[in-house]
C-alpha cells in the first residue's frame, strides 16, 4: 500500500512532483526520466507484491528502493546537500527528514522481515515437496 499511496500521489500533483524533482540535487537532465521511472516503479512494485510468484521480486525490489531512500534521507541529515525539497507525495511529504529516515528504516526492516519469511516459506514448500516424493 505504501507504494501504490506514494506512486498516485505522485501522479495527482504530477506538476508539483516534477518541480520538487527540478530541486534535487540531482543533474536536472535526469528529472524527465525519473518522474516516470520512479512512480511507475512504485506501482510495479506494489503490483508484484499482490501475487504469490512475483512476491519475493516484490519483496526485494522493495528492499533496495527502501534502503536507497534511506540513504538518502541520511544524506540530507548529515548536511550533504544545501537544499533538498521532499519530492514524497500526499502525508509522507509532511514528515521531517528524522522522521523520513525512521519511517524508512521501518519499511526496510518490514522488508527483511518479509523476504525471511517469504525465503522460509519457499523453504518449507521444497522440503515437503522432496519429502511427498520420496519412498518410506
Amino acid at each position: 500500500m505504501l507504494f501504490l499511496y506514494a506512486s498516485v500521489s505522485k501522479f495527482l500533483d504530477f506538476k508539483t512532483f516534477i518541480g520538487e524533482m527540478n530541486n534535487q540535487p540531482l543533474p536536472n537532465s535526469w528529472t524527465p526520466f525519473l518522474v516516470w521511472a520512479i512512480p511507475l516503479s512504485e506501482i510495479a512494485i506494489a503490483t508484484a507484491l499482490i501475487f504469490e510468484r512475483t512476491r519475493l521480486a516484490g519483496l526485494y525490489t522493495s528492499l533496495v528502493f527502501m534502503i536507497i531512500f534511506t540513504l538518502y534521507a541520511g544524506a540530507i541529515l548529515l548536511h550533504f546537500f544545501a537544499y533538498v525539497p521532499c519530492s514524497c507525495g500526499g502525508v509522507i511529504s509532511k514528515l521531517n527528514w528524522r522522521q523520513h529516515l525512521v519511517f524508512n528504516l521501518f519499511f526496510v526492516a518490514l522488508s527483511v522481515i518479509g523476504i525471511i519469511l517469504k525465503r522460509g516459506n519457499s523453504f518449507k514448500t521444497i522440503i515437503t515437496t522432496k519429502n511427498k516424493n520420496s519412498f518410506v
